[in-house]
C-alpha cells in the first residue's frame, strides 16, 4: 500500500473516532470535536485508587532476630478535638495552594466581599473574600502554609 493511500486510511480511521460535542462555558457555546481513544490505542484508562495507610514492612535479616508480632497497620491517633466548638460558616480552600497572606485577625468584623486572605495557586494570586457579614471566629491556617482543596481556612460567624 502506498504512502498516500496509508495516510488516507489513517485519516478515515481518525475521523471515525472523532465525537462531536456542543460545550457551553460561561454562557458561550462551542462546537468541539474530540478523538475517542482507548487502552492500547495511545490513550489512557482511569481507575480510582482507594488509598489506605501504607504498611512499612522491612525484610527480616538473616540473623536469628525475633520476627515482628504483626504486620497489620497501626491505627493513627484520633484527631484532637477542638478546644471549644467554633460556630459560623467555614471557608475552605477552593483549590490547592500556598497561603501568601492573611488579611484578617480572629475577632475582627468583616463585610461580605471583604478580602480575607491571598492563596497562591499555579503562580496566580487568588483573593479569598468573605461570603457574608460577620466576625472572624477562627483562623485555621497560617501564612506560608500549604493547603489542599477543601481544607479549612477561616470560620466566620
Amino acid at each position: 500500500m502506498g504512502s498516500g493511500r496509508k495516510n488516507e486510511v489513517n485519516e478515515i480511521i481518525r475521523r471515525n473516532r472523532m465525537k462531536k460535542f456542543n460545550v457551553t462555558v460561561n454562557g458561550k457555546s462551542y462546537a468541539v470535536e474530540v478523538e475517542e481513544v482507548g487502552a492500547g490505542q495511545g490513550g489512557f484508562t482511569y481507575a480510582p485508587v482507594q488509598q489506605s495507610p501504607a504498611v512499612q514492612a522491612t525484610p527480616a535479616p538473616a540473623s536469628s532476630a525475633p520476627a515482628p508480632k504483626s504486620l497489620e497497620p497501626k491505627t493513627a491517633p484520633a484527631p484532637k478535638a477542638p478546644e471549644s466548638p467554633v460556630s459560623g460558616e467555614l471557608l475552605t480552600a477552593p483549590m490547592p495552594g500556598t497561603i501568601l497572606d492573611i488579611k484578617v485577625t480572629e475577632g475582627q468584623a468583616v463585610k461580605a466581599g471583604e478580602l480575607i486572605l491571598i492563596l497562591e495557586a499555579m503562580k496566580m494570586e487568588n483573593e479569598i473574600v468573605s461570603p457574608k457579614d460577620g466576625v472572624v471566629n477562627k483562623i485555621h491556617t497560617s501564612k506560608s502554609s500549604t493547603v489542599s482543596t477543601g481544607e479549612p481556612l477561616v470560620t466566620i460567624g
